[in-house]
C-alpha cells in the first residue's frame, strides 16, 4: 500500500504538463494530499517495515523503501507543504508569466506552466522519495534529482540576475552532492552494500565528507553565503520548497548515518554543538540587518538549521528534537515564504522593508498568518516548542547543568523570538504606509491557514501523541 502512496506523485509528474494550469494545480494538490493520509496511517502505527524494489551487484546491493516513524514524520511535512504551495502556485505563478510576458522573457504562458508543473512535481516527488530510501545509493539518486529540478526553477523563472543565482546555487549544492556521494560509495564499498539494513560500520573519511556536505547544504556558517542569494531571486513556491524542506533533509542524512554509526558525533560533540550555537546566533542577528523580505527568512533559516547541528549531538532526545524541528521549521517558514510571496503578488513587486509598514491594515489575512509562521518558528504555542523543549532534555542529558552551554542555547531561542517580534513590528504593525487595500485570490491565503492549523493541531492529541511517541520508539526512548 505506501509503494502505491508513492508512486502516484512518482506517475503524476510525467502526467501533468498535459493538463492545464487550473486541472493540474488540483492533480499537484490530491497528488500529495492522498499519499499524506496514508502516511499519518502509518505513522499511527509505530510500525517499521521495508519494501524490496530490486537487488544490484555488490557494493550497492538491495533498493528498498523503509517505513518508519523518521521517515513517515519527514514524509507528512513534505506532503502537506507540498500540497499546499500547489495550490499557492497558480495565482502567484500566474502573476509571475504576466510579468515575464510584458518584459518578453517568455511568450507563451500555457506552455510554461506545463514545464513549470513537471520541475515542481520532479522537486516534490524527489524529496518525498528521498526520505523512504532504504539504500544510500537510492537516497543520492532522488537528492539529486531534486537539485536539478529546483535549479531549474529557479534559473528559468527566478527574479534580477537569476541565470547567476542558479548557477550559485547548483555549484553549491553539487558541492555538498558530491561529497554524499563519495562519502556514499566509500561506505558501500566498506560494507559491501549501500543498503541501510546491511551497513555495520562509517569510516572516519566517509563520515567527515558526508558531514561536511551536509553542513554546505543545511547551510551552516561559512557556506550559507548562497542560501539568501537563491531565495532573494527564486521564485517563491521554489522559496517556499528550497527553504522549509530542501535544506533540512541534510539533517535526515545525518541522522541516518548516526543511527549507523554515532562515533563521529560522538567525538566531535563539543565542536559541533559551538558551531551550531554560533551559526544560530550569527544567522538570528543578521535577521535584523536585512532590507529584503525574502533575504531576511534566508538568514532566518540559515538560523534554524543551527538547531538542526545542535540537535543531533544531543542524544535519542536531540534526535526527537531535530526531526520535529524539521517539521516546525517546514510549517513556519513555508507560511512566511508564502506571505512574502503574496505580498510581491499583490502589491507588483514589493519586498523591500523599507517601503513596508503596517501591512496588517491592507492585507490583515496575511498578517495574521505571517504571525503563525512566526510563532511557529519561535516554539510559542505551536509544534516548535517541542523542539525546543526536546532539545534543552538533551542538553541536561549530555552537559547535566553547564550553565554556559545551556545559557547559550537559551540566548539562540530568544534571538528567534525577538527577530520574529522586530520582523513583524517593521512588516505589519508599524504606522501604515499609504498603500491601498486589493483583492487577491484565496489560494493565495488559505494554504497559509491550512498549515497553520497544524502547527497548533499538533501540539495536542491526537497528533502530538502520534509524533513523538512514534519517534520515542525509534530512537529508543527518552
Amino acid at each position: 500500500m505506501l509503494l502505491i502512496l508513492l508512486l502516484i506523485p512518482l506517475i503524476v509528474t510525467f502526467l501533468i504538463p498535459f493538463f492545464r494550469p487550473r486541472a493540474s494545480t488540483a492533480i499537484s494538490t490530491a497528488s500529495f494530499i492522498i499519499p499524506m493520509i496514508g502516511i499519518l496511517y502509518y505513522l499511527s502505527r509505530f510500525e517499521r517495515f521495508e519494501i524490496k524494489l530490486f537487488d544490484v551487484s555488490k557494493p550497492i546491493g538491495e533498493f528498498y523503501i523503509i517505513s518508519d516513524p523518521i521517515s513517515n514524520a519527514f514524509g507528512f511535512a513534505i506532503c502537506i507543504v507540498s500540497a499546499m504551495v500547489a495550490l499557492y502556485s497558480l495565482p502567484y505563478m500566474r502573476h509571475r508569466f504576466e510579468e515575464m510576458l510584458e518584459s518578453k522573457e517568455i511568450t507563451d504562458e500555457l506552455w510554461e506552466f506545463r514545464k513549470y508543473w513537471f520541475l515542481y512535481q520532479l522537486y516534490t516527488v524527489s524529496m518525498l522519495w528521498l526520505v523512504y530510501s532504504g539504500n544510500l545509493i537510492m537516497l543520492y539518486i532522488f537528492l539529486e534529482l531534486s537539485l536539478v529540478a529546483s535549479f531549474m526553477l529557479i534559473f528559468k523563472y527566478g527574479y534580477g540576475n537569476r541565470q547567476w543565482v542558479g548557477i550559485l546555487y547548483f555549484v553549491w549544492t553539487h558541492i555538498a552532492g558530491v561529497l554524499a556521494i563519495i562519502s556514499f560509495l566509500m561506505i558501500a564499498f566498506q560494507n559491501q552494500t549501500a543498503a541501510l539494513h546491511g551497513i555495520k560500520t562509517v569510516g572516519f573519511l566517509a563520515w567527515l565528507l558526508v558531514f561536511i556536505g551536509m553542513v554546505v547544504k543545511l547551510p551552516g556558517l561559512g557556506p550559507h553565503i548562497w542560501l539568501p542569494w537563491a531565495h532573494a531571486e527564486a521564485p517563491t513556491p521554489v522559496s517556499a520548497l528550497l527553504s522549509p524542506l530542501t535544506v533540512g533533509l541534510a539533517g535526515y542524512v545525518l541522522l541516518r548515518i548516526y543511527q549507523i554509526d554515532p562515533s563521529f558525533i560522538i567525538t566531535f560533540r563539543n565542536p559541533i554543538v559551538a558551531y551550531g550555537i554560533i551559526t544560530s546566533i550569527y544567522a538570528g542577528l543578521s535577521v535584523v540587518k536585512q532590507r529584503d523580505y525574502k533575504r531576511l527568512l534566508a538568514y532566518s533559516t540559515v538560523s534554524q538549521m543551527g538547531y538542526m547541528l545542535i540537535a543531533l549531538c544531543l542524544g535519542s532526545a536531540g534526535l526527537i528534537a531535530l526531526v520535529v524541528q524539521y517539521i516546525s521549521h517546514a510549517f513556519g517558514k513555508s507560511i512566511l515564504f508564502m506571505t512574502a510571496g503574496a505580498i510581491i503578488a499583490i502589491y507588483h513587486g514589493l519586498r523591500s522593508l523599507d517601503k513596508m509598514s503596517g501591512m496588517h491594515e491592507y492585507i490583515p489575512t496575511i498578517a495574521n498568518a505571517a504571525l503563525i509562521g512566526f510563532m511557529t518558528l519561535s516554539g510559542i504555542m505551536t509544534i516548535g516548542m517541542f523542539a525546543e523543549f526536546y532539545i534543552l532534555v538533551g542538553l541536561t542529558e549530555i552537559y547535566k547543568f553547564n550553565l554556559p552551554v545551556i545559557l547559550a542555547v537559551v540566548t539562540v531561542f530568544i534571538i528567534s523570538g525577538l527577530y520574529a517580534f522586530y520582523t513583524m513590528r517593521v512588516i505589519y504593525y508599524g504606522r501604515p504606509f499609504g498603500y491601498e487595500k486589493r483583492k487577491f485570490s484565496r489560494l493565495l491565503d488559505v494554504p497559509m491557514f491550512i498549515i497553520g492549523f497544524l502547527s497548533f493541531a499538533f501540539v495536542f492529541p491526537p497528533l502530538a501523541r502520534i509524533l513523538l511517541s512514534g519517534l520515542k520508539l525509534a530512537f529508543g526512548g527518552v
